[in-house]
């Protein structure tokens, strides 16, 4: 499977005795990118993949227990049977091990399902058993390390490996799916307080932030009358952020709720990296002020956090303080959306251990949902580290776990890479992708308003607004046809032909993400709270935030709730497609013309001692190549789930 993201430079040859392991050079590690060599005497700890015993037993199992027209439909399998009929053997995991240990290293973790085996030891030893020579390379921004060429393994031990995980850093580049407080750029760009050591566990609180006024209570409260007009309309004043209570009532949860539906029963948990100190407090603290009727205790809330490993990434350069806001966007919207669930939370020791974390819940079958609010900026990542992702999302699928993943913040890419892109991981065909809209929410809780997120921004200029309506394009759902996966079955028919052939080459026809959407757009998104660091120092805050990080655990929040009603649906891309993609169970997504909203924003973030800055956050910006349309559409998918009809028809 070799894509746009790896490398199309023949690796060297691999040594007597070695087999060189397909695509596991990333593509951006080349001479232009690269700034110095690895420090030969740092340690580093990596996880060898095993090939699966029955790779294609697996993939059939998954596909059968997920396809409505399959006799073994929701018949999943427990995780003894994956283990005993799929997983690595013993044999093959011994084998791996006694070669590593034989090698010099330290040969760590086996998790339950035998997926890989971890390993510590330095640049030095990696290079010699790998036969590599390791640098530091620039990409996207950050310095990061990777091979020179192909990896490769002993002839004895290379029928057992798929790839490796974590020689190089390329899943560094998973990065949390949420638009910062600021509200004009992505997590890692707004200023955070960096930590002063090597463990994220001392990471400081995020810097702090505060909503300015006006602001209003729900979509359209507040008209902003004082301002020019914009494109001839005066525009109400952004929403001051969601509730609970307003995000289950567009759902038409609050109305199951009083029958008793409102996820308990359920585990939906999720993946981040690192873990914030304050996570459980802030989230019970936010339900307090904010949803009183449906406290968060104790018992609904378990978290593991892994520990930092030698050769972990610096928190600084992770923004480990940067991941604390989106555990708490995540835990704070699976309970706005399902109070009565119980949340498991799993950190991974940095951003290149994220595959770690899922796995650990997919392997225990630990939850029924799992929401991912992150992912590439592109489809950049090795395919054997791919491919270690799809052996775990097969996993999950076989079991009846579901896997959400937000699409991603930056349309279609094309204003930050060289061409348009879908972004991995919701491009898998294993997971539900969960797009973006913008979406209004009237005094009574009902929908007002609703379009794909593609945001517009014209800022108030010498009594202007520049640049002139609609604005220069900002931020918006991710979307697009993937180049690493082609079109599955459970797409075809309903998907248009015309998206799927996009990015493609001859006759080949592509995954195309979104699957399904929820409120993203940080105008219209949700308050949350978190502590923070304030000038005057730390305590905990709210404000409002966004992005497709919002829109995946509100997903998973309402497949909790259907899970509850309708017993466990594990992987539901089949069913949305086959079941209810032309039914009132699904709300088609229309674009929307000379809609936005008016966002009022402390220069410096907290106060008014720096004065204001008021701009127009418009709907439906067009200038990228994925847009918003009637049907299926690459910024929203299949729409957006419709109250009781979507719980009924599931």
């Amino acid at each position: 499977m070799v894509g746009a993201g790896f490398t199309s430079l023949a690796p060297s040859a691999a040594a007597a005795g070695q087999s060189a392991i397909p695509d596991s050079h990333p593509s951006w590690a080349n001479p232009n990118a690269k700034v110095g060599n690895a420090d030969t005497a740092s340690k580093l700890t990596f996880r060898v993949y095993l090939k699966l015993a029955d790779q294609a037993g697996l993939e059939a199992a998954a596909t059968a227990v997920s396809d409505p027209n399959s006799a073994s439909y929701k018949k999943f399998l427990s995780t003894d049977e994956v283990r005993t009929r799929f997983a690595p053997t013993a044999a093959a995991v011994s084998a791996v091990r006694s070669w590593l240990s034989s090698a010099g290293f330290s040969a760590g973790d086996v998790p339950s399902n035998n997926a890989y085996v971890s390993a510590t030891g330095t640049v030095d030893q990696v290079q010699k058993t790998f036969g590599v020579t390791l640098g530091e390379y620039k990409v996207k921004g950050k310095t990061l390390r990777s091979q020179d060429r192909a990896l490769s393994v002993p002839t004895s031990v290379a029928s057992l490996v798929s790839g490796v995980v974590n020689i190089d850093q390329a899943t560094a580049l998973l990065q949390p799916q949420h638009v910062g407080a600021a509200g004009d750029a992505t997590p890692n760009a707004v200023a955070q307080p960096k930590a002063k050591t090597a463990s994220p566990a001392v990471s400081p609180p995020p810097a702090g932030f505060v909503n300015a006024t006006p602001c209003s209570d729900y979509f359209g409260q507040k008209t902003d009358t004082t301002d020019p007009a914009y494109a001839g309309k005066q525009l109400p004043y952004a929403v001051c952020g969601y509730t609970p209570s307003q995000l289950r009532a567009a759902s038409q949860l609050d109305v199951a709720a009083r029958a008793g539906l409102d996820g308990r029963g359920t585990t939906v948990a999720i993946v981040d990296a690192f873990g914030s100190p304050t996570l459980y407090q802030d989230a019970a603290e936010y339900a307090k002020r904010n949803d009183p009727s449906h406290p968060l205790t104790k018992s609904q809330f378990s978290q593991f956090v892994y520990p930092p490993t030698p050769g972990s990434e610096d928190p600084s350069q992770c923004d480990a303080s940067g991941w604390y806001g989106e555990q708490s966007l995540d835990v704070e919207a699976v309970h706005a959306m399902a109070p009565g669930a119980k949340i498991l939370y799993v950190g991974g020791a940095d951003c290149s251990s994220l595959d770690e974390a899922l796995n650990r819940i997919v392997a225990g079958n630990q939850a029924q949902i799992v929401s991912n609010s992150y992912g590439d900026q592109g489809e950049d990542i090795p395919a054997d580290e791919v491919q270690a992702f799809e052996s775990i999302a097969k996993q999950a699928a076989a079991e009846g776990i579901g896997l959400y993943f937000s699409s991603g913040d930056s349309g279609d890419e094309s204003h930050a890479l060289p061409k348009p892109s879908a972004d991995f991981s919701a491009s898998s065909p294993w997971v539900t992708a969960v797009g973006g809209t913008s979406l209004g929410i009237g005094r009574n809780g009902s929908k007002v308003l609703e379009t794909g997120w593609s945001t517009g921004k014209s800022t108030l200029t010498a009594g202007a607004w520049s640049p002139a309506a609609p604005g220069a394009w900002l931020y918006g759902a991710g979307g697009g046809t993937s180049v690493l996966f082609p079109e599955p079955n459970y797409q075809k028919g309903v998907v248009p032909d015309a998206l799927a052939k996009q990015n493609q080459t001859g006759a080949n026809r592509g995954r195309v993400v979104p699957d399904i959407s929820m409120d993203a757009d940080p105008t219209t998104g949700m308050l949350i709270g978190i502590t923070q660091t304030f000038p005057d120092g730390v305590r905990y805050g709210q404000y409002r935030i966004g992005g497709t990080s919002l829109a995946s655990p509100l997903m998973a929040g309402l497949m909790a709730v259907a899970d509850q009603f309708g017993g466990r649906h594990g992987f539901i891309n089949p069913w949305l497609y086959k079941a209810v993609s032309h039914t009132p169970a699904v709300s088609d997504v229309k674009p929307v013309t000379g809609a936005g909203e008016v966002r009022v924003d402390f220069v410096n973030g907290t106060d008014a001692s720096g004065g204001y800055v008021r701009s127009v956050r418009s709907f439906n910006n067009t200038d990228q190549t994925i847009q918003t349309t009637r049907g299926y559409d690459n910024v929203t998918g299949l729409g957006t789930p419709n109250g009781l009809l979507f719980l009924g028809l599931i």
